[in-house]
């Protein structure tokens, strides 16, 4: 299965930029700080997608996909964190797209484990 034909992988690649857009407005004082974790965060979770996807296993598949999703949880934290210290005034359409990947990878693994 190539990574790049999943959606959940799709989704996730738009969100990084999302959240790459949205956190270039954070203070300059967090660039080490939030921005930093929450960047990593994001790119975490495709980049787990694709490993695991490459890994030739659905048991390593699964591993992957839930450290994605780990990270997405991780995301959605660092995000109420940014809008409870003002840092986004815009935080809806990232969350919206956290619930949308949280749904994918749950499908995802639900239907490895399935299999």
């Amino acid at each position: 299965m190539d990574h790049k034909d999943l959606e959940v992988w799709k989704k996730s690649i738009d969100t990084v930029i999302e959240i790459y857009r949205l956190s270039d407005a954070f203070p300059k004082s967090e660039i080490y700080g939030l921005t930093s974790q929450l960047r990593r965060a994001a790119v975490s979770i495709p980049s787990n997608i694709a490993e695991g996807a490459a890994r030739g296993s659905d048991k390593e598949f699964l591993y992957f996909l839930n450290i994605a999703s780990g990270s997405l949880a991780e995301v959605e934290t660092q995000i109420i964190i940014a809008k409870r210290l003002g840092c986004v005034t815009t935080e809806e359409q990232i969350l919206e797209s956290v619930t949308t990947i949280r749904k994918m990878l749950a499908g995802l693994i639900k239907y490895l484990k399935k299999k």
